[in-house]
Order: structure tokens, then sequence, then C-alpha cells
């Protein structure tokens, strides 16, 4: 949430500062977003930091602590990541895809693709947010979730039929890590446009949205559909393959 003041702060330093070209809304949104966070107490904070050698490549675990709720978050990171256009992503805490290798989702393989994809580029983060679970509804929900899809619903009508949100994460302690580890834009390997427009609304400018596509299997098809059509995430090698018959 915007602070009260900070879009007047914007304009009156652009003013004060002779700044006369035009800012995009996105460029203006982070602006404003980050003057806010300079008013507003940080919502995270750093506990532990210790060298992580993974099978992908060495990383500094950066642990935190949430300090609205308590939960516990974990950054990832390779490199020197202050700065800009830092390769960032912010992925959601799942037990049953990241640990247990579920194939109802590709959340494993997008883990370890992106873990991958950020030692590839020689420096960059991988924020880890737990209490994501179920897109936020928690661990039991989403396997009593993932029971009614065996039976016939999609994932959306799954939560509903709960009577629980389609989707209850908050990006904000993300977006705090981020600013935190100094990184001031990011080109953010996520298929999801929801996450971009947080960061956004968080004061993290993204320079870029970078596709992180996994091979669609029998078990998660039609789940990936539904992400597409109802969440709209950008799958287009979805589009090749033949619609349910």
């Amino acid at each position: 949430m915007t602070e009260p003041g900070a879009d007047v702060a914007f304009d009156d330093a652009a003013r004060q500062y002779g700044v006369v070209r035009q800012f995009s809304e996105d460029e203006r949104r982070a602006a404003v977003n980050r003057l806010s966070d300079a008013v507003r107490p940080t919502a995270v904070q750093r506990v532990a930091e210790v060298r992580m050698p993974t099978a992908y490549g060495e990383f500094l675990a950066v642990g935190y602590l949430d300090r609205r709720g308590g939960v516990e978050h974990v950054a990832l990171v390779h490199g020197d990541v202050a700065g800009r256009t830092v390769l960032a992503r912010l992925h959601s805490e799942c037990l049953t895809g990241d640990a247990f290798a579920s194939t109802h989702c590709e959340c494993g393989e997008q883990l370890s693709a992106a873990l991958r994809a950020i030692v590839a580029e020689g420096r960059g983060v991988l924020v880890y947010l737990r209490g994501h679970e179920g897109r936020g509804i928690g661990l039991v929900a989403k396997l009593r979730a993932m029971g009614l899809q065996e039976d016939g619903l999609d994932t959306v009508e799954a939560n509903i039929a709960l009577g629980l949100p389609v989707d209850a994460r908050d990006y904000g302690s993300g977006a705090a890590m981020l600013h935190d580890l100094g990184v001031r834009s990011v080109r953010l390997l996520s298929n999801n446009p929801r996450k971009r427009e947080a960061l956004v609304r968080h004061g993290v400018t993204v320079e870029a949205q970078v596709p992180l596509l996994t091979p669609p299997g029998a078990e998660n098809l039609r789940y990936l559909r539904t992400k597409r059509e109802r969440l709209d995430h950008d799958l287009p090698h979805l589009d090749h393959l033949p619609g349910p018959s």
C-alpha cells in the first residue's frame, strides 16, 4: 500500500530537480512505492546468512523473518545482486512439488530450472516464499483441493468449493527481501503477470518478464491449461497441444 503523501512527494521532487521527461506508469508507480518504503517500517528482518553449496552451484542463503506474521523466508543469492536488471525468481512454497516431486504441478521443475538459470547467468536471486502453499491456502487445504480436482473440478473451482480464496498470496515480503539485498530492478523469471504487478506495486522495477516454461505432462496438463485460461499465466508452449478429447 502506498503511504499517504508519497505521490505528492514524487511530483514535488520532479519539479524541484527540473525533471521534465514523461515517466511510464510502471516507472512512476515503482518510484512512488520506493518513497513509501522509505517511511514504512520494513516488512522483513534479515536474521541469518550461510554459504549453501547445492547441486546447481554455490549460493548464499539469507534467512528472513516476516515481521507481520512470523513466517520465515529464504533468499538464495548467487553472485553480486546489488544493482539493476538482476535475474530473479519469486518462488512460492510447494512442498508436494519442491520436495516430493509431485507431477500434479510444475513447481519442482520450475525451482530447479530457475536455480540453473541463475547460476548460468552468473548472478541472481531466488526468493523462496513460505506460507504460499496452494496459492496461500495452506498444505492440508491444498491436499483437499487436489482431491476435488481428482473428482473433476479444476484448481480454481476446487478452492472456491472449499470456500477458500483462489489466490491469497502476498508478495510484499518478497519485494522487501529484494530491497534489503540491494536489488533495484529485476528480470523476473515467471509466467505469472500478477507477480510482476505485485513487485511494481511494492517498488521493484521489472525490466522484463523471462518465461519459465516446463514440458507439460499427462498429470499436469489440465492444471496448466487452467492456469493459462483462468489465472492469466503466459504459457504459449501449450498452444500446439491437442485439446481435451
